[in-house]
């Protein structure tokens, strides 16, 4: 029954992303057609915004659909990768994006141009509604899911960049601070460059089989060389496959243990490596002195 329930959260959480991706492009047009129409640069870097955020939700949608599918002769660790493989394309992207509004909102400090700011104040109002409708959509995944609580960050970020351009548009059209437009745009992409930059090193170091965030060889070593027989851990390799899916190898050298005995330490070792470090998937080779080089990691 519980496993029931499961399917069913994931599938409103499906749907609930879904109509939030729809929001983000279709606040995206308004935007952009807003920002020609009023002038403002920094109603369309916003615009790019919300498109990046449409994006990272489409990627969180085919995060959980790819979960379901199964493991193949071909494929013997599903697809849980492909949203790694998004997430660098469309952070690699955002830099690029970020840069050219770096350079569009130089141009524009030195040569300011007149912005409508009751339209940019407008157009902005409506994209503010849409995030915080999007970011009320998808409150009750954030909590159980990770994957869910990136694309609400997302949002979350976007309706506070939405403010940022409604009181920069009010300002425009009380003051007529038009210089405001572009260094609001600055601000904007100066955002999106930091959390692009942050995505593209986070998918990089997965994709390099970097150690994942938070795990410690020496706080591991330290556990397992804890237990009664073993003599210590080496030649040890942890990586991350997805979200929430780390594996662990290692050799272990064990003292002459009974052989009956060592399937009792394997489970031990394993549920602290999973209680302790949510190591999901070990394989460990015990051995006896075999190894001539025993260092932590392998040269």
């Amino acid at each position: 029954m519980a496993h029931h329930h499961h399917h069913h959260d994931e599938n409103i959480s499906g749907s609930r992303l879904i109509i939030t991706m729809l929001l983000n492009f279709l606040i995206t047009v308004v935007e952009i057609i807003g920002g020609i129409l009023s002038g403002s640069l920094s109603l369309i870097s916003d615009a790019l915004h919300n498109f990046s955020d449409g994006i990272a939700v489409i990627i969180s949608y085919f995060a959980l659909k790819l979960k379901e599918k199964p493991n193949s002769y071909k494929h013997t660790f599903g697809f849980k990768r492909a949203e790694i493989l998004a997430a660098l394309i469309n952070s690699s992207a955002l830099l690029v994006i970020s840069f050219y509004l770096f350079y569009e909102s130089g141009a524009r400090l030195l040569n300011p141009t007149e912005v409508q700011g009751g339209l940019m104040t407008l157009v902005a109002s409506i994209g503010l509604a849409a995030n915080i409708a999007g970011t009320l959509l998808l409150k009750k995944g954030s909590d159980s899911s990770m994957n869910i609580k990136a694309a609400y960050l997302h949002l979350l970020s976007d309706a506070v960049s939405s403010v940022a351009v409604i009181l920069g548009g009010l300002a425009i059209y009380y003051l007529s601070v038009y210089w405001l437009d572009p260094v609001l745009t600055i601000l904007i992409a100066a955002y999106v460059l930091k959390e692009s930059f942050h995505i593209l090193t986070d998918a990089l170091h997965v994709l390099m089989e970097g150690t994942p965030e938070g795990i410690s060889l020496e706080d591991i070593r330290k556990k397992v060389e804890s237990f009664e027989h073993v003599v210590n851990i080496h030649h040890v390799h942890v990586w991350s496959v997805g979200e929430n899916d780390i594996h662990l190898e290692a050799h272990i050298n064990i003292d002459n243990m009974m052989t009956d005995k060592s399937d009792e330490l394997r489970e031990k070792i394993e549920k602290a490596l999973h209680d302790e470090f949510d190591i999901h998937h070990a394989t460990i080779q015990f051995e006896c002195g075999k190894c001539i080089e025993d260092g932590l990691i392998k040269n």
